[in-house]
Formats: C-alpha cells, structure tokens, sequence
C-alpha cells in the first residue's frame, strides 16, 4: 500500500505575504524526502537573525532533513544561506506576479501584489523583492472565489505595498477597484480585510467602498513610522504628519466604527526627544488602536545605515513608552467595547476576531465559525464575552450560556 503524499513543513518569518509563499512552496515540495522551507525576513538584522538562528537548530536537531531556504534574507544573502551546514538549497529568485492564497488560521490570504517601488532611507525590502508588481483583477476574482469556496469567511489581501496595487496594470486599476470588484464578485464572501496600507495612497473607491459595504472590515493598519515631519522626510516617507492625521479624521467621518493600526520606527537617526514626543503624541491625534513598535535596526546599504545613531538606552527606553501608550489605547478601545454585541469569527486557540480586528477569548468553540457575542469584560489585551447566538453566515446553534475567561 502506497504512503500518502506529505507536504514540506514551513518555518516563516515575518509578514503575511511570506506566510502564503511559504505555505506555496511546501505544496510544491509533495512526496519527496523529509523536507523542511525555512522562509527569512529581512525586515531588521533582528530578523535575518532569527532565521539563520532556526536553520542551525533544524540542522542540529534534524540532521537528515533537506532544509530549502527562501525569502527576503535568502534573496539578498544567497551565498551566505548556501554557505550554512544542512542547507541543500537557495530560492532566491523574486516571486511572480499573480494571485495566490494561504491561510492564517481560518482567515484566507490574497495576495495580489508584490514588490515596492519606494525607496524609503530605512528599508532593504525592495532590493530583495524587486519592483511593484500586481496581479491582474480576474485572477484575484478566481482565487478570491476559491477561497470561499473552501469555506474562508474572512480574506485579508496582502502584498509588499498593497497600495500600489494596479499602478502597473494601467486601465485606471486601483486597490479600491479591486476591493469593490472582488466585494461584488464575491458575494457570499462575510469579510473582506486589507493588511498594512500606505496612508498617502489611500483612494477614492477605497474610501467609498469603507463608507458603502460593511462586509469591508472597518480596520486599517497604517503604514506611518513615525509623527515627526523632519524624521518622515529623512526616511523618505511621502506622507506628512497632517496627512496621516486628515486620512483618519476622513475616514472615521466615513466610517464612524473604524479602528487603526500602526507601525512605527522608534530612535530612528537623528530622533531627538521632542520629534519622539511627536510620535508619542500622533497616538492620541490619529486616535490609533493596535501598534506594531520597531526599534531601528540599521540594514548594510541602506542610507539610513550612515546616518548619525541615538543611543541604544534610549531607543529601548522610547519603544517602551511607546509601547505603553499602545497598551493605553487598546485598553481604552476595550472599555469602550463592553456591553456590545459583537460579531466575531472564531479561531484557533479558544479565540476570536471582530470586524475591526478586537480579540475576544472565546475557548470551547470550533474555529471559523461566525458567532454573536456580549463583551463582558477584558484583560487590557482581549475581550471576554457571553455568547449569544450565530450570525447568518454560521450554521445555528441557537442562543448560548457560554461564558469565557480570561485564560
């Protein structure tokens, strides 16, 4: 009797993008030896760290594994990956331009651009993804199809700059275009999710397609880096402080139920405590939720590599206090949850999502189900909520006594 065919395992690093090439690429590897992709980021030194870190303890642990590296890192370091013992081979050619899918515990992933035109002085991404590259509209129509269709009711797009989407493409293609196309060919589709965005690139049909369907979840993460205008100019961002503050003031008057995200920068070079303050202070203006806080880490042949360095005590100590006004924000955003009825998708781990990406701690429920539930409470990181009942898109169980903790 012939053995089943087994998939490579994948071991990723960094954004939602690698997840999908990973999960790709262990689909192509279907029947062979025992083996294992291990997908880099290049994102901070931190990371490429990690990732050379994981391939010597694969090796170490799983001396006959065949270990396929790829990724951003892989990308821009092919020799030196080849060059590290059990590693039997390199991906480093850019990855195609066309639509493909993952999944993120029970949401499905679209990604549908790849690459970055932009050269912002911190950043070694588009040396090792190439330029903006979009996939075209009828073949993210298809995949976004084939998701549903496996029972995904929330997919998030995805790419390098998916703000950018369409700029290839010519014909007026826009990511608010494709948002609106794949909303209306898609209609049992329950949630419609963008990763991080841009703020300068933010378009018209995105903005209507957030004020006009609610099935386009009312949660954006802003690629923003920092509040200073001086800093911005230096890591050749092409947004200003006013412009990120007028995106979210548009915005929530469009979409009053809106949350934001952001990633930020923290003792980029040349940060002085009133241009830190400024971003301290852009929380609070922007009126932002969930923060991704990055201390800089300077990546050889990148501009800001050369530039004038603020001290590592004080990096740490701003991404601490940064750190703490998220954790202020979320809290506040939680208090302010209690006693709704939300809908949530439930995931993995005794967890789920609400539209605007709230966690909520749901244990002893299958995952992917849509579910209304009470916010109860919450732990300054998630919700605990009373469930209450199925949404039409779950399969009905009928109103429910199960209350959740905090663990």
């Amino acid at each position: 009797m012939n053995a089943p065919l087994r998939h490579a395992e994948a071991i990723t690093f960094g954004c939602r993008l690698n997840i999908v090439e990973s999960q790709e690429l262990a689909r192509a590897y279907v029947g062979g030896p025992e083996t294992v992709v291990v997908n880099t980021c290049a994102v901070t030194n931190e990371a490429t760290r990690q990732a050379r870190q994981a391939i010597r303890r694969l090796h170490r642990e799983r001396p006959d594994a065949e270990i396929v590296v790829a990724g951003c890192a892989a990308r821009l370091d092919p020799q030196g990956f080849a060059d590290m013992e059990g590693v039997t081979r390199v991906i480093a050619d850019h990855a195609p331009n066309r639509a493909r899918t993952g999944a993120e515990g029970t949401r499905g992933l679209l990604a549908v651009q790849n690459g970055c035109d932009h050269r912002c002085t911190f950043c070694i991404i588009p040396f090792g993804r190439g330029a903006s590259r979009s996939a075209s509209p009828l073949e993210a129509v298809a995949q976004a199809r084939a998701l549903v269709a496996a029972g995904k009711k929330e997919i998030v797009l995805t790419g390098v700059d998916l703000t950018s989407y369409g700029a290839d493409l010519g014909e007026g293609w826009t990511l608010g275009r494709l948002v609106r196309l794949l909303l209306r060919e898609a209609p049992e589709l329950a949630r419609l999710r963008l990763s991080s965005i841009d703020c300068v690139e933010v378009d018209d049909e995105l903005e209507a397609a957030l004020a006009e369907d609610a099935r386009l979840c009312p949660h954006l993460h802003l690629s923003l880096q920092s509040g200073d205008d001086l800093i911005l100019k230096r890591m050749k961002r092409r947004h200003s402080r006013a412009a990120a503050i007028d995106l979210c003031l548009r915005l929530r008057r469009a979409r009053p139920d809106i949350v934001f995200g952001a990633d930020f920068i923290v003792g980029f070079p040349t940060e002085t405590e009133e241009m830190f303050q400024a971003t301290l202070d852009l929380v609070d203006a922007c009126g932002l939720t969930h923060l991704h806080v990055f201390p800089f880490s300077p990546r050889p042949s990148t501009p800001a590599a050369l530039m004038p360095l603020v001290a590592p005590d004080i990096v740490k100590r701003r991404a601490a206090l940064l750190r703490e006004k998220g954790d202020a924000a979320l809290a506040r955003h939680l208090d302010a949850q209690i006693g709704k009825n939300l809908q949530l998708l439930t995931e993995r781990g005794g967890t789920a999502r609400a539209a605007d990406f709230t966690l909520a701690r749901l244990p002893g429920l299958e995952a992917g189900k849509m579910i209304e539930a009470l916010a109860t409470g919450h732990d300054g990181r998630a919700l605990a909520t009373q469930v209450t009942g199925m949404t039409k898109q779950g399969q009905g169980f009928g109103p429910a006594l199960l209350s959740n903790a905090y663990d």
